[in-house]
C-alpha cells in the first residue's frame, strides 16, 4: 500500500506537506498546480487516508459528511431542483444524527472538508475536482452527474426515458413541431456540459424525421431565460405547436410569453416541463411535466454513502432513477391547420 513517503517522493515535495495537503490545510503556502500534483499522484498510487479505530465499528462514533454543491444559494431560488436534492440528503442526516459540512465550489472547499467521513458532490465537475475530491476522501458519491469516468459512484436521472415519454405523448396527440427550450451549464474552464435532455430530444426528432431547424433555443435553467428564449422562438413565421423544456422553470417562463403573444396554452401551443416542482401543479394551466425524483435521489445517496463506508465498499456503482410523465392540463392535440 502507498505511503505519504511514497507520493512526496513522486510527487516532488516533502512528506510533511503532503500530510498537510491530505488533510485539506490549507494555510499552506504552496501553489494550486502543487496541490493538484499531489491528488493526482495519491490517486494513481491507490493510497488512502488511514482512520483511527477505536476497536468498535466506524459508525459507532459521530459522522459527519461534506455536502459539495456546485452552484450557489442563488442559483437554488431560481430553479428547486437542486434544493430538492440537497433536502433529502439533510433530511435523512437528521433522522440518521449525522452532521453534514456544507461546501461550494471555490477555494476554501477543501478546508471546509477536513476530516470528513464521505463527501457527497451535488452538481457537475470537472476531472480535476474529481481527483482532489478522492483525494480528500476514499468514499464521495456524485448526484446528477453522468459520466463516463466508471471509476466514480453516480446517481443520475434516466433523462433518456423521461425524454422518450414527454416526446411519445406530444407526437401521441398529433405534434410534429415540437421546439427544445434548454439550458447550458458549465465545469472547470467554462467548458460546456452536455445536457442529456438535449441529447435524447435531438434523437428521438431524428428517429422520427422530423425537423429541428430553428426550434432549439438555449439559455439558462430559470423562469426569465425561458420567457427570453421563447420570445425569441415566436419571432418566427412558423410558430411551434408544441414546446419541450427541459425544467419546469423554463417551462414557466416560456408560458408567460406565449401569453403576452396574445396566444393560449394549450389550444395554440401545447407546453411540457420536466422536473415536477411544486410550482408546476399550480400554473396555470397546471404543467404537464416529467417527475425527476431529485428528493428522492437525495435520500438514496446519503444512505448510499454511509453504506459503502461503514461496510468498506471500494466498488463504483452507477444508479439511474427512472423519471415518468405526469399528464396536467397544458398539452392538448394539436389544431388542424
Amino acid at each position: 500500500m502507498a505511503t505519504i513517503k511514497d507520493i512526496a517522493e513522486k510527487a516532488g515535495v516533502s512528506a510533511a506537506a503532503v500530510s498537510r495537503i491530505l488533510n485539506g490545510d490549507m494555510s499552506l503556502s504552496v501553489t494550486q498546480e502543487t496541490r493538484k500534483r499531489v491528488f493526482e499522484v495519491s490517486e494513481a498510487l491507490g493510497y488512502r487516508k488511514k482512520r483511527v479505530d477505536s476497536g468498535h465499528s466506524k459508525y459507532d462514533r459521530p459522522v459527519t459528511l461534506g455536502v459539495v454543491q456546485w452552484f450557489s444559494a442563488e442559483d437554488e431560488l431560481r430553479d428547486s431542483y437542486y434544493l430538492t436534492v440537497r433536502k433529502g440528503i439533510e433530511d435523512y442526516c437528521e433522522k440518521n444524527k449525522v452532521k453534514i459540512v456544507r461546501a461550494y465550489k471555490n477555494d476554501d472547499m477543501l478546508g471546509n472538508l477536513k476530516d470528513v467521513d464521505g463527501i457527497i458532490c451535488i452538481g457537475k465537475f470537472s476531472k480535476d475536482d474529481i481527483t482532489l475530491f478522492r483525494g480528500v476522501s476514499g468514499t464521495v458519491i456524485f448526484l446528477d452527474m453522468i459520466t463516463d469516468d466508471t471509476e466514480i459512484t453516480t446517481l443520475s436521472m434516466d433523462f433518456r426515458g423521461g425524454v422518450k415519454a414527454v416526446m411519445d405523448y406530444l407526437t401521441g396527440l398529433g405534434h410534429r413541431r415540437i421546439a427544445y427550450l434548454g439550458g447550458i451549464e458549465y465545469v472547470g474552464d467554462n467548458e460546456p456540459v452536455r445536457d442529456e435532455r438535449k441529447i435524447s430530444y435531438e434523437n428521438y426528432m431524428k428517429e422520427h424525421k422530423l425537423s429541428m431547424r430553428g426550434l432549439i433555443k438555449e439559455g439558462s435553467f430559470d423562469s426569465r431565460s425561458g420567457y427570453e428564449i421563447m420570445k425569441e422562438l415566436l419571432e418566427d413565421k412558423e410558430k411551434p405547436t408544441a414546446v419541450f423544456a427541459a425544467s419546469d422553470a423554463i417551462a414557466v417562463g416560456a408560458m408567460k410569453a406565449i401569453f403576452e403573444e396574445g396566444l393560449r396554452v394549450p389550444e395554440d401551443i401545447s407546453v411540457a416541463g420536466f422536473n415536477d416542482d411544486e410550482m408546476s401543479s399550480f400554473t396555470t394551466p397546471s404543467l404537464t411535466t416529467v417527475n425527476a425524483p431529485a428528493y428522492d435521489m437525495g435520500q438514496y445517496g446519503a444512505s448510499l454513502i454511509m453504506a459503502a463506508g461503514s461496510l468498506s465498499i471500494s466498488t463504483p456503482v452507477r444508479v439511474k432513477l427512472p423519471c415518468r410523465l405526469i399528464v396536467r392540463n397544458s398539452c392538448s392535440n394539436v389544431r388542424n391547420a
